[in-house]
Formats: C-alpha cells, sequence, structure tokens
C-alpha cells in the first residue's frame, strides 16, 4: 500500500484577531487590502491639538462625530498604508545610481497599482511619478524614450500618490547617494516636521508658513567647500486636498506673509515644504509630461475628433485626476500630441511643466497629507523611514 504523501499545511499565523498573517512579497505583489482582512489599517502618527483645542482630545462629542467617518478614515488609511510599503520597496531595492529613471517609476507604478488594487476611477495611482533632479524642483517625469539615468551625486524628489474613492495620499521624500547634502535633507525634513506640528484646527495658514521659514532658514550646507544657506522655494506651497481634488483651495506658505485663512475640522492637506541652495524661487521649464483636467470645467464644444476622443479617454481614466503622456501612451493612445494641445489651449487641460531653481542648485522636498479629525490630527502618511 503506497503511503499517502501528507500535504504540507502553509504556515499560516495568526494575529490574535484570528486574522490570517499573511506577508508582503519583494516586489510587493499583494493588494494591502489581502494583508488586512479585517478592514482595521494601521493608523498614522497622532498628535493632539493644542491651546483652545485641546478639549477635543475628550470630547464625547467629538469622539461621535469621528465614528461617523469610520469609512473615510480606513480608505486613506488604507491608501497610506500602499504609500508606505511601495516606497519601503523603492527606497531599499531599485532607487540606486544607475538606475534608468523610466523603470524605477514604472517598478513603482507597478507596485501602487497592485498593492491597491487597481479599480478605474475607484482606487489606483492619483497623480504621476515625480522624480525631480537637483534643480528641478517638481513635476518632473520621464517621458517615453527619456533616457535619463539616476547618478550618485543626484538629488531626487519622489513625490507620488495614492486614491481610494477619490481620497488622495500625496506624500514625498528625497533620495541622495552622496553624504554631502545631508544638512540640505536634514533642514527641509525639520521643516515639513515643523510645518505639520504648527497645523491645526483653527491655525492661520501665515502661521505655519512663518514657522516652516524660520526652521528652514536656520541650516547652511557645504557643497565643495562653498557654504549655502538653505532656502525655502517661496512659491512652492502645500495644499488642501478634495476628492479627486489635489490642490483644492487653500495654500499652505513656506515663507512668511502669506494669508490669515485658517485650516478647518475635517480638513485634509499636504504639508510639503523645499529647500533649495539656489535662489528659493522656481519657473517653468523643460519639456512638459504632468496633465490634468481643470476640476471646474463645464462642457466646451471641441471640432477635432481627435480632441473629443482624447478628452474621452481622460474623462474615463483620470477625471481630475492628474496624468502624464506615459500614463497615455501605456493606454495604447497614439499620435495625441495635437490633441492634448487642443484641450489645454480650450482650457479643458492644464498642463503641468517642471518647476525649476537655477540650473546648478539643489532642491530637496519632504511631504506628508495630515487629517484634521475631530479629535486630533492624524500624519496618516508617517513611517519609519520619516
Amino acid at each position: 500500500k503506497k503511503k499517502k504523501k501528507k500535504k504540507k499545511k502553509k504556515k499560516n499565523e495568526t494575529n490574535g484577531g484570528g486574522n490570517q498573517v499573511r506577508v508582503q512579497t519583494c516586489p510587493p505583489t499583494v493588494p494591502v487590502a489581502h494583508l488586512f482582512p479585517n478592514g482595521n489599517f494601521p493608523s498614522g502618527e497622532i498628535q493632539e491639538y493644542k491651546d483652545e483645542n485641546v478639549f477635543r482630545t475628550t470630547s464625547e462629542e467629538m469622539r461621535e462625530r469621528e465614528r461617523l467617518q469610520a469609512d473615510l478614515l480606513e480608505d486613506v488609511r488604507q491608501a497610506s498604508e500602499v504609500h508606505r510599503q511601495v516606497r519601503s520597496y523603492i527606497q531599499k531595492e531599485v532607487a540606486k545610481p544607475g538606475v534608468p529613471m523610466i523603470e524605477m517609476c514604472e517598478k513603482l507604478e507597478d507596485g501602487v497599482r497592485k498593492l491597491i488594487g487597481e479599480n478605474g476611477l475607484e482606487a489606483g495611482i492619483a497623480f504621476p511619478t515625480g522624480c525631480s533632479l537637483n534643480h528641478i524642483a517638481a513635476h518632473w517625469t520621464p517621458n517615453s524614450g527619456d533616457k535619463t539615468v539616476l547618478q550618485y551625486d543626484d538629488v531626487m524628489k519622489l513625490d507620488f500618490g495614492t486614491q481610494i474613492k477619490g481620497r488622495i495620499i500625496d506624500c514625498a521624500f528625497t533620495v541622495a547617494f552622496n553624504p554631502k547634502y545631508d544638512e540640505l535633507l536634514k533642514a527641509v525634513k525639520e521643516a515639513t516636521n515643523t510645518g505639520i506640528q504648527e497645523s491645526g484646527i483653527d491655525v492661520r495658514l501665515c502661521d505655519v508658513g512663518d514657522a516652516i521659514q524660520e526652521v528652514m532658514e536656520s541650516y547652511e550646507v557645504e557643497l565643495d567647500g562653498k557654504t549655502y544657506q538653505v532656502k525655502c522655494c517661496r512659491n512652492l506651497n502645500g495644499h488642501s486636498i478634495a476628492p479627486y481634488q489635489i490642490h483644492a483651495g487653500k495654500s499652505v506658505p513656506i515663507v512668511r506673509g502669506g494669508e490669515a485663512t485658517k485650516m478647518e475640522e475635517g480638513e485634509f492637506f499636504a504639508i510639503e515644504t523645499f529647500g533649495s541652495t539656489g535662489r528659493g524661487y522656481v519657473r517653468e521649464d523643460l519639456e512638459c509630461s504632468h496633465y490634468m483636467k481643470n476640476f471646474d470645467v463645464g462642457h466646451i464644444p471641441l471640432r477635432l475628433p481627435r480632441a473629443k476622443h482624447l478628452l474621452a479617454t481622460i474623462d474615463r481614466n483620470f477625471g481630475t485626476l492628474a496624468f502624464c503622456r506615459r500614463y497615455l501612451d501605456r493606454l495604447g493612445v497614439e499620435k495625441y500630441l495635437m490633441a492634448l494641445r487642443n484641450l489645454c489651449d480650450a482650457g479643458i487641460v492644464q498642463p503641468y511643466p517642471p518647476l525649476c531653481d537655477v540650473k546648478g542648485s539643489y532642491v530637496a522636498q519632504y511631504e506628508h497629507t495630515i487629517y484634521l479629525r475631530p479629535t486630533c490630527k492624524e500624519v496618516l502618511t508617517r513611517g519609519d523611514d520619516y
């Protein structure tokens, strides 16, 4: 009699709640929802409110308000966990000198699509992967055919976003291999953390900018024998975020002298700061890769059939979320540049060219998404890394 081979049981530890624990693969492919089957995703960093809002921490009324938003909180926490896991993989395995920028972006975007369980406009990538180098501060991603390769002496801002049901998570960090840039990165990281600490319900936006600038400009960086004071890029800002709207109307300045508008309960903010060894002022330059349909645009009649067709593709795949040329290429759209220009000229789509400081300078960026909950402030995207 043949002995029946015993089937090996798959090892699946449980984590108390009877949840089977699955671990993430490398490269990451397991949807985050499968890693937390009970639907309770890790919370971000909790910071308590100060001054006249201290009462919120223990207020029963505020807690009740919060219970009504439980689903929203789990959505943004899930999108944040996707961001953490994907960026961890990119930092450890992919962002190395010698990697082609396109390859890095595709691995990152592939990870987001799998981990978030991409599903049309319901869940997926929130905007193109910014991987702006050196004096380019923001809005650069390679177009198809770009041959740029990451170098040891580069300072790269990796800015990418995830979204579930239009709730956008916007979070960024800086990659630099050469330790000579350490002080620059430290300045910007601390400035961003200061902005987060200062933020809160009823806080004036100008006060956040004031605090950020003070910290940022207290730093100096020495590069190749020359000392630079780290400057805030004064015409770049953090911003409020609304469903399917990355820039929702409120700007969080990173220098003093901003508006006295206040932050309010229930708002999401991307708190981001940019520190530069250059002029601390950016201008649009270089070939455009980023585009976004205007949020408030009504129906505008179009004559060109190709433009109509492209707009239908944009509406179907991106809605009012930002996209880049590579995303159109991936969908198999061909010869679209003329139609895209037509949509831009008609005011339906807005181009967002790269934003650059002076050539030869270096810009660093750190960014987190925060949620002003009724009882506390949650730094949704906080991780072990930053």
